[in-house]
C-alpha cells in the first residue's frame, strides 16, 4: 500500500484501492469485469439519487425497528442526503450494463454511503467495523428488491421531466392551430389530394395526438409506484425484520412526497416480473412512432423550396450543405426521427431481455434500465428541440397554399351530393386535363346557381367549422 492506495478484503481476496475512492472491492471488481459501454451509471443521476432515497429510508426504518444505532444511522441518513443534493456521483462508476442483475450497482451505492458515513464519524475509509456496506448500508435488503425500486423511482422521475416536454410541444402545436386557423389547404391521403381542410385543423391534431400520449404516459407511470422493497432475495422477506416492508414504504413515501406508492400483493411475482418496465417501453414506443410521423409530415409540408410542397416554413438552423450554397435542411424534425428509431430499438431490446428472465429474477435488468433511461432521456431532448428549434418558429405560405386551393380538384368532393359523383368525376377529369378550375367548370356547365356554387365552396363549407375555429 502507498499513500495512493489501501487494501480492501472480500471473500475473494485482498484488492488495492484507491485511497481517493469511496467505493470499494466490489465495484473495483467490477469496473474490471464489465468493461462494456464506457458509461458509468452516474450518466443517469435519477438512479443514483432513487438509490440514496431507497437506502436512507432503509437506515431511517432500521433506526426505527432498533436494528441500528442512531449513530450508525444518522451517518448512513447524512451520507444519502448528500447524494441526493449532488455530490459524490461520480464515484458511482460502474458500467450501466453488467452482469449479476444489478448487484454491482447496489454495491456500489453500499460502499460509497457506508465510506462517507464512516468519513462523518472520523473514521478512515475502508474500515467496515463500524459501518459497513453490507451488514449495515444494506441491512434487510437485497440487491433484487433495492435495484428495481430504485429504477422505478428514477424512471417516475424521468417520466415527470418527459411529460413536461411534450406539454410544452403540445402547445407549440396548438399555438400554431389558433394562428393558422384561417388558411385553407388541401388535405392528402396517400399523398393524394383529398379534400381541403385548414393549416390549423391540421396543427390541432398533432396537439390532440399529443395529448393522447400525455395520458397514456400518465396511465404508465402509476404503474411504476408498486414496488417489491422488503421482500429481499425472491420476495419471501427473508432477513427482513417483519415490519421493515410497512415501515420502509411509509419512510419512501416520505422521502419522494408521492404518496400513491404502494407494496406488491405478491413480492415473489414482483420480484420476478419486469412487465412494468415492458409496458413502460411501449408507450415511449408510442411517443416516438407518432413524433416520427408528426416529424415526416413537417418535412414533407416544409418541402422545397422551390420544388416540393412548399406549404409551410421552417425556421432555418443552420447551413445545410457544403457544395450547394443557400441549402437549409430540416435538421430539427431529422434528428428526431433519428431518436425515434432508436426507441423503437431499444423497445426490441427490453422486450428480450424481459423475455430472458428466468424463474424468480430477471439478471437482465441493467440492460432494461439503461435502454428506458436513454429512451426518456433522449425522447425528452427531441421535444425540447422540436418545440423550441422548430415548431415555434413555423410559418405559413399562405399566398402559395391559396392557390393550390384554388387549382385542385380536390373541391368537386364538396360538389358530390349537389351534382352527382359522376357528373363530379366528370369535371374532375377535364379540369386536370386542361388545367382549369373546378368552379369554371362548373359554372360553364350550368350544373349549379352561382349562388350554391360559391355557398358549396366557401372556406366555411369545405373545412367543416368555422373559420377562426379551432375547435
Amino acid at each position: 500500500m502507498t499513500d495512493d492506495t489501501r487494501f480492501e478484503h472480500d471473500f475473494l481476496g485482498d484488492i488495492t484501492m484507491p485511497r481517493y475512492a469511496y467505493y470499494g472491492s466490489h465495484t473495483a471488481r467490477a469496473m474490471e469485469n464489465f468493461q462494456i459501454t464506457g458509461t458509468a451509471i452516474s450518466t443517469f443521476p435519477t438512479l443514483i439519487v432513487s438509490l440514496a432515497l431507497v437506502k436512507q429510508a432503509a437506515a431511517e426504518s432500521n433506526c426505527a425497528l432498533g436494528l441500528l444505532k442512531p449513530d450508525v444511522a444518522d451517518a448512513i441518513v447524512t451520507a444519502c442526503e448528500r447524494i441526493r443534493s449532488g455530490e459524490f456521483h461520480d464515484q458511482f462508476v460502474v458500467d450501466t450494463i453488467q452482469g449479476g442483475a444489478g448487484t454491482s450497482t447496489n454495491m456500489n451505492a453500499n460502499e460509497v454511503i457506508a465510506n462517507l458515513a464512516l468519513e462523518s464519524l472520523g473514521l478512515p475509509r475502508g474500515e467496515y467495523s463500524t459501518v459497513h456496506p453490507l451488514d449495515h448500508v444494506n441491512l434487510g435488503q437485497s440487491t433484487n428488491d433495492v435495484y428495481p425500486t430504485a429504477i422505478k423511482l428514477a424512471l417516475d422521475d424521468s417520466m415527470s421531466i418527459l411529460r413536461a416536454a411534450i406539454t410544452s410541444l403540445r402547445e407549440g402545436f396548438a399555438e400554431k392551430a389558433v394562428e393558422f386557423a384561417e388558411i385553407v389547404k388541401i388535405g392528402r391521403t396517400q399523398l393524394q389530394d383529398a379534400v381541403p381542410m385548414t393549416l390549423g385543423q391540421e396543427f390541432a391534431a398533432i396537439a390532440v395526438t399529443l395529448a393522447e400520449d400525455e395520458e397514456r404516459l400518465d396511465e404508465a407511470r402509476l404503474l411504476l409506484h408498486e414496488l417489491n422493497l422488503g421482500g429481499t432475495a425472491i420476495g419471501t422477506a427473508l432477513n427482513a425484520h417483519p415490519e421493515y416492508r410497512r415501515v420502509v414504504l411509509e419512510g419512501l413515501r416520505r422521502l419522494t412526497g408521492t404518496s400513491t406508492l404502494v407494496s406488491a400483493k405478491d413480492l415473489i411475482e414482483a420480484t420476478q416480473d419486469v412487465g412494468v418496465f415492458v409496458q413502460l417501453s411501449g408507450v415511449l414506443k408510442r411517443i416516438a412512432v407518432k413524433l416520427s410521423k408528426i416529424c415526416n409530415d413537417l418535412r414533407l409540408l416544409s418541402s422545397g423550396p422551390q420544388a416540393g410542397f412548399g406549404e409551410i416554413n421552417l425556421p432555418p438552423r443552420q447551413a445545410g450543405s457544403s457544395i450547394m450554397p443557400g441549402k437549409v435542411n430540416p435538421v430539427i424534425p431529422e434528428v428526431v426521427n433519428q431518436v425515434a428509431y432508436e426507441v423503437v430499438g431499444n423497445d426490441v431490446t427490453i422486450t428480450m431481455a424481459a423475455e430472458g428472465g428466468q424463474l424468480q429474477l430477471n439478471a437482465f435488468e441493467p440492460i432494461i434500465a439503461k435502454s428506458l433511461f436513454e429512451s426518456a432521456s433522449h425522447l425528452t431532448a427531441g421535444c425540447i428541440a422540436l418545440d423550441r428549434h422548430c415548431v415555434r418558429g413555423i410559418t405559413a405560405n399562405k399566398d402559395h397554399l391559396e392557390k393550390i386551393v384554388a387549382a385542385s380538384v380536390g373541391l368537386v368532393t364538396a360538389l358530390n351530393p349537389a351534382i352527382g359523383y359522376a357528373s363530379a368525376a366528370s369535371i374532375a377529369k377535364e379540369a386536370l386535363a386542361q388545367g382549369r378550375g373546378i368552379a369554371e367548370l362548373v359554372a360553364e356547365r350550368n350544373l349549379l346557381p352561382p349562388e350554391v356554387l360559391a355557398r358549396l365552396l366557401s372556406p366555411r363549407h369545405l373545412t367543416g367549422r368555422p373559420l377562426g375555429s379551432t375547435a
